[in-house]
């Protein structure tokens, strides 16, 4: 079939031609909205789950939604190595600059944007390359006394209760957009669960949206013993058979052309319902028919590629990242996820792997902490270990 008119889109936070199995969230997010907008005390939410599965993509639904009802919008992708000043900065920015317009008074907005300015100007630690002058790009004078004392966590709820205030003003509402939040460094952690408890508090029109690991939520309650009951936390996961069928029909019927029954039962058996997988063997069926309808068939001539690419793309560029140890740190636990369960990538006891490599549990700590950094893997609970990328084991077992 025409690869012009090809519908599906996988690739790294690309949103699907149809964003299917997400109505729950998004509707509780028009709730959220909706509650703030009226004063009415809400938590913030967070989006956790594995590699693959739309955070970014729902995120960014998410602050669609926000910008329909005319509220500011920022958005940050947290780095372990950098502090939030300046993304936080940059995102504020943008959102007051959405809401500004609409305020009344713009020497309200300018002293705010002081504000804003200062904070930005307090980062002790410029991201590696950057210039140490570096200016955030604010054509007022940095206020002083706000924002500006040094310390992240009371310059952060200064900042955005002064944000807060202006989005007031305009009867709306501010939400700061937090992707990979799990990298965020630990003070800033601490900071940012300080700002929206005292936003909770004060019922102050902004929130903060973040997604990251199923391990997030364990960062931030390390970080505020009361994270646990300040956020909204929201399990995004794999989407059910109708739902990955949907994701695949629908697009395809705009462009005239159909699955039969067969094929996706076997596109469902190879995807596990896995959002980005659905799209990458859906745009590779797609390509290999010759005709309408896609038939199990040209799912099975078509899956070589999708894999091919999964491996690449997907798995390949994770793996690279990874030395001779942590490599074969991974393929320990790919092995043992076989045992345990059934050939699926759950978690796996550290000490069974430390067993299967015949090495003391200590000995292995580098090789486990420095994938954890690099968000390879992820440890749910205290003594185990997992892959943070669906399917990461079978590919270690593919290509070992």
């Amino acid at each position: 079939m025409d690869p012009v008119r090809n519908p599906y889109a996988p690739g790294a936070g690309q949103r699907p031609p149809e964003l299917a199995g997400r109505d729950r969230e998004l509707a509780q997010f028009d709730v959220v909205l909706e509650r703030v907008a009226r004063g009415r005390p809400e938590r913030s939410l967070v989006l956790t789950g594995l590699r693959g599965v739309g955070k970014t993509v729902l995120l960014n639904a998410l602050r669609s939604q926000a910008i329909q009802r005319l509220w500011g919008t920022g958005k940050v992708e947290a780095r372990p190595d950098q502090s939030l000043r300046r993304p936080v900065a940059s995102a504020l920015h943008m959102a007051v600059r959405e809401v500004a317009p609409r305020h009344r008074d713009p020497e309200r907005v300018d002293a705010f944007l002081g504000v804003l300015k200062a904070f930005a100007l307090r980062d002790p630690a410029p991201p590696k390359g950057a210039a140490r002058s570096w200016q955030p790009g604010i054509d007022v004078p940095a206020a002083r006394g706000r924002a500006d004392s040094g310390d992240i966590e009371i310059d952060l709820v200064e900042l955005l209760s002064d944000a807060a205030a202006v989005a007031r003003d305009v009867g709306v509402g501010i939400a700061l957009f937090v992707d990979e939040m799990q990298d965020v460094p630990p003070d800033d952690v601490s900071a940012l669960c300080a700002a929206c408890h005292e936003l909770s508090q004060t019922g102050a029109p902004l929130i903060v949206v973040g997604a990251g690991l199923p391990h997030l939520p364990a960062v931030l309650s390390a970080s505020k013993s009361y994270s646990e009951r300040l956020f909204r936390y929201l399990r995004i996961d794999r989407l059910d058979r109708q739902a990955a069928d949907l994701a695949l029909v629908l697009p395809a019927k705009e462009e005239g052309v159909e699955f039969d029954q067969g094929a996706l039962d076997e596109l469902y058996a190879a995807t596990d319902g896995y959002p980005y997988f659905v799209q990458a063997y859906g745009k590779a069926a797609w390509d290999l028919a010759p005709v309408s309808p896609v038939t199990a068939q040209d799912v099975r001539v078509a899956a070589p590629e999708a894999e091919e690419e999964l491996a690449v793309g997907f798995f390949g560029s994770r793996y690279e990242r990874a030395t001779p140890a942590e490599r074969e740190y991974m393929r320990a636990m790919a092995d043992l996820a076989v045992e345990r369960h059934a050939g699926a990538d759950g978690p796996v006891p550290t000490s069974a792997v430390a067993e299967a490599l015949g090495r003391k549990p200590s000995s292995l700590s580098p090789a486990r902490d420095a994938l954890l950094k690099k968000g390879l893997v992820y440890s749910g609970e205290r003594g185990s270990i997992a892959f943070t990328v669906p399917h990461f084991g079978r590919y270690l077992r593919a290509h070992g």
